[in-house]
């Protein structure tokens, strides 16, 4: 446990602009107070996708201030369960005590009500991820 003395879940998908960030934002508001939540990219954009920031705050959830960064920055970091999100071959070899694969499709092209259908199939993955955790 690295990040402030709580287990660490990181979240990876290939930009690290929808999937990842989104994951991110949810699993800090279901449970930030019991985990260290993080996001990264095999090979980060640079920005969060300005559709997902929008979608996001249709649900209240204010994803502006995070940013698109790449898995050096889970450098250092013990992390308890490593989720990618689909990224294929480019999805990286990070030391974890869990290691879980949702291969949930990349929204960036999709329409916006395929985006919110690929948003809300996150969250539920992502209270699934939680429930799981909690009851181990």
């Amino acid at each position: 446990m690295t990040r402030k003395n709580k287990p660490v879940i990181a979240f990876v998908c290939i930009e690290n602009s929808c999937r990842s960030q989104i994951a991110e934002a949810f699993a800090k508001g279901i449970n930030q107070s019991s985990y260290g939540i993080l996001s990264a990219g095999s090979s980060p954009s640079g920005e969060v996708n300005p559709r997902a920031i929008s979608l996001m705050q249709e649900l209240g959830y204010d994803m502006s201030a995070q940013k698109s960064t790449g898995i050096g920055s889970l450098e250092g970091e013990e992390i308890e369960a490593l989720v990618t999100m689909g990224c294929g071959d480019s999805c990286p070899n990070i030391s974890s005590k869990q290691n879980i694969d949702w291969q949930i499709p990349d929204p960036k092209h999709m329409s916006l009500d395929e985006f919110r259908s690929v948003r809300d199939h996150i969250r539920g993955r992502v209270e699934g991820l939680f429930k799981s955790l909690l009851n181990c």
